[in-house]
């Protein structure tokens, strides 16, 4: 690899606000962000998200019970869980991610959440008891309820809904390895968010998820194929389901240290893909979450086998710098991070996520990481998440968060059912399948305040309509959320707000 000029550490410099936040250290100086109330808001955001019965604690009122018959047509019981995103499907692939980043999110910075950390578990939970009913039978994963094309026919609350809840499932003969895998990385790392305050739940949460890795490994396909009309292009699977192999199974040996993962990803993890140069992360593809996660392994519990993954980390840390060897990473005028139009601030915020979970196993070996002749430290790695939050939470051309409820001015008009159409309690009377349209198509804001939702955010010219019809860029989503959470414990505390 070539050497990085002066001139690249000029521009990172300039692109960058330094900082000199050790992991857990506070900063000096005050900052002009309340990233306490933000953490406060992104866990509440899953209470509205819920479905089910909701619990006398609920403190999204707006919400009320729904979805209480999911899972009858199949003879199973599948409420409760998540909606994904503005709709009212339960979508499992994307719930199961949402889990795990959750958990992740818990189990890297849970220690510094103080008062908050009660609800991140109990948003852990809230899908995790889900999860269990969707893989209560032996090589069987529920993996959706509501068919997500009559569901997009309506415009109405989780609350009204009489769209068909059709279930649809993976099995031996029609396999789901992606959602599959996902399943098992989701309740292996929520089994360590539980270990100490829940072991026997715990428990329960690590066997089903290796008897859900082996079911996914042993069943090879994609569920795409085999419920392609029914998941996509909701929730399509392009990238394959090798990631989800090599993530669940880098899970599940940091959730049970039994040997025998460890030797599936010694002897998979080249074919499964540990080495390529695919650097996006989120919902569908899982190659740099497992790369920085199998990278701990190496630096904090110093497996020499794993070494392999600070190279892989790394990578993915050039391919986020402007003018290192590999920088592949387009950033708005305003310095977002850019990845596609749709949902953009997913990819922000899982990003964000995993630039201070590297900064911390790096500096707890007291390591760098490599971009060809340069070296970037964890300081460096720190400030371009904070960077990418601060934008998030306003700190843009705008001046707009883009967390509902934080700050003076926020999106008004989310695409999303609930959040738009009047509550239960303002409108005791059902509103009928297509009635709703007449709201989503308005220009009225959304009476029911879905705080903490982050939404799709703006586009590559720093540009946002704030338009409800715009789901690209105005809808919120539980994965959007989950990492975020992670991200702002660690900036809250760092400058001493918890």
């Amino acid at each position: 690899m070539a050497a990085l000029t002066p001139l690249f550490f000029l521009t990172l410099l300039c692109f960058f606000p330094c900082n000199n936040a050790h992991p857990f250290h506070r900063h000096s100086r005050t900052a002009h962000h309340n990233y306490r109330d933000a953490l406060t808001k992104s866990i509440l955001f899953f209470e509205g998200q819920r479905s089910g019965r909701l619990p006398s604690n609920q403190r999204m009122t707006w919400r009320r019970n729904s979805g209480l018959s999911d899972g009858a047509a199949m003879k199973v019981d599948l409420v409760g869980g998540y909606y994904d995103a503005g709709d009212n499907v339960k979508f499992g692939f994307p719930m199961a991610f949402t889990t795990t980043m959750l958990s992740w999110s818990v189990l890297e910075f849970g220690g510094l959440m103080k008062g908050e950390l009660q609800n991140a578990k109990q948003a852990v939970r809230w899908a995790t008891d889900y999860l269990l009913k969707a893989t209560v039978h032996p090589d069987t994963i529920y993996v959706q309820v509501g068919d997500a094309n009559k569901d997009h026919a309506c415009w109405e609350r989780p609350e009204d809904m009489d769209t068909p809840r059709s279930v649809f499932k993976v099995d031996k003969n029609n396999p789901g390895t992606e959602v599959a895998a996902e399943t098992a990385a989701a309740l292996a790392a929520a089994s360590l968010v539980f270990r100490r305050s829940d072991p026997i739940y715990s428990k329960i949460l690590v066997r089903r998820a290796m008897r859900v890795f082996e079911f996914a490994d042993k069943y090879r396909g994609s569920y795409s194929t085999g419920l392609k009309k029914y998941v996509c292009p909701f929730y399509c699977s392009y990238s394959g389901y090798q990631d989800e192999l090599l993530w669940g199974a880098a899970w599940l040996q940091r959730a049970t240290k039994n040997p025998k993962y460890l030797n599936y990803i010694q002897v998979n993890g080249q074919t499964l893909g540990a080495g390529e140069f695919d650097n996006t992360f989120g919902w569908d593809n899982k190659h740099v979450g497992a790369r920085i996660l199998l990278s701990k392994a190496f630096l904090v519990q110093k497996m020499k086998s794993l070494h392999d993954y600070k190279g892989h980390a790394d990578n993915f840390i050039c391919s986020l710098i402007p003018g290192a060897s590999f920088s592949s990473t387009k950033y708005t005028p305003g310095g977002l991070l850019f990845k596609m139009s749709d949902s953009n601030m997913q990819y922000v915020t899982s990003t964000s996520f995993l630039l201070l979970t590297y900064a911390k196993y790096l500096t707890s070996a007291h390591m760098v990481a490599n971009c060809g002749g340069a070296t970037i430290t964890p300081k460096t790695l720190r400030s371009i998440a904070k960077k990418q939050v601060d934008y998030l939470l306003g700190d843009n051309p705008l001046k707009m968060s883009y967390m509902v409820g934080y700050g003076g001015r926020y999106p008004k008009r989310i695409h999303h059912r609930g959040s738009s159409l009047p509550s239960i309690e303002a409108h005791p009377a059902k509103i009928q399948c297509s009635a709703g349209f007449s709201v989503m198509n308005s220009a009225a804001p959304n009476p029911n305040l879905l705080i903490g939702a982050v939404v799709g955010g703006p586009d590559q010219n720093d540009r946002f309509p704030d338009q409800r019809s715009d789901y690209e860029q105005s809808e919120p989503a539980t994965y959007t959320n989950a990492p975020l959470v992670g991200s702002l414990a660690y900036l809250a505390h760092s400058f001493g707000q918890l």
